[in-house]
Parts: structure tokens; C-alpha cells; sequence
């Protein structure tokens, strides 16, 4: 059965903005569920996005909250491939890995999995990349289907597990192989250092 903070994470759009002043959509979903923070900062959801927090949480409807930005239509990123100088700095920003390039090579957004978080923008330092709106007219939920919320939490799931610092697990010291194969090595470079001599 899913918990209060599945609900709550299924009924934000999963643009990874960080607009809510959280570092992803499930940081703030486990906020609205221990009552932490206001059900009002994600303009990506917009009203409609509110009226379902609200519905889930029992706390009443209030305006989106105005610090977080304002609600919108589903844009895209757009990169001036003229202007791209390959930095990769776009790439390191996207939560979702929709900018494909390599190092000193012209990038590309790809559109179908942009969720238009606008991470990548202040992150360019040519200022090559620009939104495209992609649904006139329509903001919030109106803007975004569950599918595209859902790839977007998949792609994202994906991303962060992919960037997790690996981390390395030293062994107490070396066994006694490792040792008489080191031994072994260093009396080696010994002999050849006396023959050269």
C-alpha cells in the first residue's frame, strides 16, 4: 500500500526543479508529509497541483506561493548549437540526462524527456540555451500527463543513482599473498639495480 509520501510524489509533476526550495520532488514530498512544508510550492503543478496536495493532506487550498515562482506552461530547453562550446556543465546540471554531447562538442536537448526545471540555464556560461513552450494555454496539470510525470521520475531515479559517489571499501591490510607478491617485486628491482651498477 502505498504511504502518505508515494501519494504526495505521485501528484507532483517531477520536474526535479528545486523551485520548491527542496533538492528534488521526493525531498519535498516526505516535507509536505511531515507537515514541514507548505502543500504551495510547486509551480510546476500549479493550482491544480495545490487542489490534489490539499486533497491528500487535508489542509486547505491557498494561492501558490509567489517566492517559488509562478505557474506555467510545459517548456523545453533549446540549445544554440551555433553558440555551444561543448563546456558540459549543461549536462552535470540536468536531473533528468535529456542534453546528450561530449566535451567540446556541440549538445542537444532531447526534447521528449526535457521536463523544463531550468537548471540548465544559469549553468551555461555562453548563454546558448533558451525555453520553448511546448503546451500554449496550458499550465500546471493541464500541461503534463501522469506518463510524462512518471518517465521523468524513472529518468531522474536513474540519473542520481548513476551520480552517486561510488564508494570504495579498503581492506584492514594486505594478506599475505599480496605481501610476498610486493616482496617479490621490490627484491626484483633490487637485483636489476645491481646488475646496472
Amino acid at each position: 500500500m502505498p504511504t502518505l509520501v508515494d501519494q504526495i510524489d505521485a501528484v507532483l509533476p517531477q520536474t526535479q526543479c528545486t523551485r520548491c526550495g527542496y533538492p528534488d520532488c521526493r525531498t519535498y514530498a516526505q516535507a509536505v508529509a511531515k507537515g514541514e512544508a507548505a502543500i504551495n510550492r510547486c509551480p510546476p503543478g500549479g493550482m491544480d497541483g495545490v487542489a490534489r496536495l490539499a486533497a491528500l493532506t487535508g489542509q486547505p487550498v491557498r494561492p501558490l506561493d509567489s517566492a517559488c515562482g509562478l505557474e506555467g506552461p510545459l517548456t523545453v530547453a533549446v540549445i544554440d548549437e551555433a553558440w555551444c562550446i561543448g563546456c558540459t556543465l549543461c549536462l552535470k546540471a540536468c536531473p533528468v540526462d535529456c542534453i546528450v554531447g561530449t566535451h567540446k562538442q556541440m549538445h542537444t536537448v532531447i526534447e521528449a524527456h526535457c521536463t523544463g526545471c531550468e537548471l540548465c540555464l544559469p549553468a551555461c556560461p555562453v548563454d546558448c540555451i533558451s525555453l520553448d513552450i511546448v503546451t500554449p494555454g496550458q499550465t500546471g496539470w493541464q500541461a503534463w500527463t501522469p506518463a510524462q510525470a512518471d518517465a521523468a521520475r524513472s529518468r531522474y531515479l536513474s540519473h542520481k543513482q548513476r551520480s552517486s559517489p561510488v564508494r570504495i571499501v579498503e581492506t584492514s591490510g594486505p594478506t599475505e599473498r599480496k605481501q610476498s607478491v610486493i616482496e617479490a617485486v621490490l627484491a626484483r628491482a633490487r637485483a636489476q639495480r645491481v646488475e646496472k651498477q
